[in-house]
């Protein structure tokens, strides 16, 4: 579909979903939907909640965030639990200002652009549906027309809470445009929008001096003064603050801690109460999430000074660290240089990875465990598999720290020294060495990294390096191995017919002469070796094999390679092992005989087809890891 065509589909659509009535007929609508009704805060939930929620292990991933933020399952978790369900359920909760705090580009503006973005989407479904009071500034709800002493009968009726006052503006307008007669107060559909200023809407502080509280909550139109005849007239008063315009949805508070003490008071009556004060008006009543965001050392700062005690109980803070997972920090590397104008660059495989990896052991805190340095610590965060650690040791590694992942390097960092990278050297193709080259030579132009941080990121820019080494090897010795599957599938075969002789107590049948024959210990070893099982540990291991098989039987599945994940490592180690010396002298020579420039186009082709690389980093890999063999 072209563009045209999709913009008239789309203006078509917006013509569908109008809607207007009288109250009465509205009421109609709240007898067949009564979830129309719902507070800002359930509809932001339910939104998260439509979503789709993915519970997996005990936990839960709502696919809301999905493909936006990553790594941070727990601190959203927490968030959607602890804050949006409860004051979904119009909890005490509700009446809290949330207060995100996390270090810089850890998500937090991305997660309040998502809220924003997605209730943008919802209103326009059946479920999110919103409905106001015709030509209201405030798109107010129109259950504030219903009087008090009428509300209980109302809620027997619909089922429905009401919270709130009529506005003074649709106060007059009730009694000069209808008479009183509530039934006939014109009612319509609305689209929350922040572009709009429809029920979003965003407050960023700027001088104190200069900046207004008009800016919040509105303020008097004395160009009508001459015809309303009074500042206290309603139609004399612009309600065109931010707490106006975000009514019915969300209004985010940027840098609230940073803001003026003046700006901070209207929120104590808004959160605690549900109104604020504008103009000489009586309190105006307004159902909107108020989302703030901050760094630690602010908030800090802010409770330590005593005059804003009164504000502390009125804010919840979510902890939004940064990612501590290099599989999800390395998808954040991808979005970010998709949405950028390096796109086009080839990145060599592997280099956003040790790119994450550098990155990961910087926000990590060094365990009092012995036994788990920083490294195996990266790997378990990251569902990896360790020798001698299980689930549980990653959920006590966890509890170790409370703020782990609040400081280190953040993602724009090592994005602007990867683009740094390719804009000074002009690249067209960039491998893991050059990102850390140039995250190492950004170190001392990075203003905010103490001389001891540094020193630190150097090691873990050594250590990073010594995981891309073990990766280029494992990489091009896997290249190397012509049909790498169909050699490794034969070896374990070979290996799993002496395990079966050696435990039955059989021999096995030369298939040339037929002649009987020992199990091949040898064999067996050389490959057990590869992932230090000892000789008092072979006869454990292999029964443990053959248990396995026999299970797998029983199912009626098939044991194959990737059955037994030590086993499968032992036998590529083995396969790596045998080949080191072919890869090292192919990889080394200088000057190459036509059958290994033969290999080494293989390779390359290889690398290409089925390992992600080009021509140059295919290159790049070869020469490195020749030099790293002849170390």
């Amino acid at each position: 579909m072209k563009i045209i065509d999709k913009i008239q589909r789309h203006r078509e659509e917006e013509e569908r979903l109008k809607w207007e009535g009288t109250f009465a007929q509205y009421l109609d609508i709240l007898r067949e939907r009564p979830e129309v009704a719902q507070t800002a805060h359930s509809r932001i939930y339910n939104m998260i909640k439509d979503a789709g929620v993915v519970e997996e292990g005990g936990k839960k991933r709502y696919l809301f965030f999905e493909d936006q933020i990553f790594g941070l399952e727990e601190a959203i978790e927490r968030l959607v639990e602890e804050y949006f369900h409860s004051a979904a359920k119009r909890l005490d909760v509700k009446k809290r200002i949330l207060l995100l705090m996390g270090p810089v580009s850890g998500g937090k503006s991305t997660l309040v652009t998502l809220l924003k973005r997605g209730l943008e989407k919802y209103t326009r479904t059946d479920r999110g549906a919103v409905y106001a009071i015709k030509d209201c500034p405030m798109h107010e709800d129109p259950l504030h027309l219903i009087p008090h002493h009428m509300r209980g009968d109302f809620f027997k009726e619909f089922g429905i809470r009401i919270e709130g006052n009529l506005s003074p503006l649709n106060m007059m307008r009730l009694e000069k445009d209808y008479g009183g007669r509530i039934e006939d107060v014109m009612v319509e559909r609305i689209f929350l929008s922040e572009d709009r200023r429809v029920g979003v809407g965003t407050f960023s502080p700027s001088d104190p001096k200069s900046q207004d509280i008009a800016d919040l909550t509105g303020s008097i139109d004395f160009s009508t003064i001459a015809e309303f005849g009074s500042e206290s007239d309603p139609r004399a008063y612009r309600f065109d603050g931010e707490l106006n315009k975000a009514n019915r949805g969300l209004m985010e508070f940027q840098e609230m801690l940073k803001c003026d003490e003046k700006f901070l008071w209207h929120l104590l009556s808004l959160t605690q109460e549900g109104n604020f004060k504008a103009g000489r008006f009586a309190l105006i009543s307004a159902d909107e999430m108020i989302v703030a965001h901050t760094n630690e050392a602010e908030y800090k700062s802010f409770i330590s000074n005593k005059k804003n005690e009164a504000l502390h109980s009125r804010i919840i803070v979510m902890p939004i660290p940064y990612n501590l997972k290099v599989s999800e920090e390395e998808r954040i590397y991808k979005k970010m240089i998709l949405e950028s104008d390096i796109a086009d660059v080839h990145i060599a495989p592997h280099a956003l990875k040790i790119a994450a990896t550098f990155t990961i052991l910087t926000r990590l805190k060094e365990s009092e465990k012995g036994h788990v340095d920083v490294l195996k610590k990266m790997k378990l965060y990251d569902g990896q598999n360790v020798e001698g650690f299980n689930t549980q040791d990653v959920i006590e590694l966890k509890k170790e720290f409370a703020d782990e992942g609040m400081n280190g390097i953040d993602p724009r960092y090592v994005i602007n020294r990867i683009s740094s990278a390719i804009i000074r050297k002009e690249l067209t193709s960039i491998n893991a060495l050059d990102v850390l080259r140039s995250i190492k030579d950004g170190l001392s132009q990075h203003a905010s990294i103490s001389q001891e941080d540094k020193e630190k990121y150097l090691n873990y820019i050594s250590l990073a390096r010594k995981e891309y080494d073990e990766m280029a090897k494992k990489e091009v010795q896997k290249a190397f191995v012509y049909s790498y599957e169909e050699s490794a599938k034969t070896l374990m075969d070979n290996y799993l017919d002496n395990v079966e002789a050696y435990c039955n107590k059989n021999k096995l049948r030369d298939p040339l002469t037929g002649e009987e024959m020992s199990p091949d210990e040898k064999l067996m070893r050389s490959i057990e070796e590869q992932i230090g099982i000892s000789e008092n540990a072979k006869k454990a291991f292999r029964e443990e094999i053959l248990i396995r098989i026999s299970a797998y039987a029983r199912k009626g599945k098939k044991f194959d390679y990737h059955s037994h994940d030590r086993l499968r490592e032992a036998i590529q180690k083995k396969l790596f092992a045998d080949l080191k010396d072919v890869v090292k002298i192919t990889t080394s020579t200088k000057t190459p005989d036509e059958n290994q420039l033969k290999k080494i186009n293989e390779v390359i082709a290889r690398l290409i087809d089925e390992y992600g690389y080009n021509s140059t980093s295919a290159n790049d890999l070869l020469k490195y890891v020749g030099s790293l063999l002849n170390r």
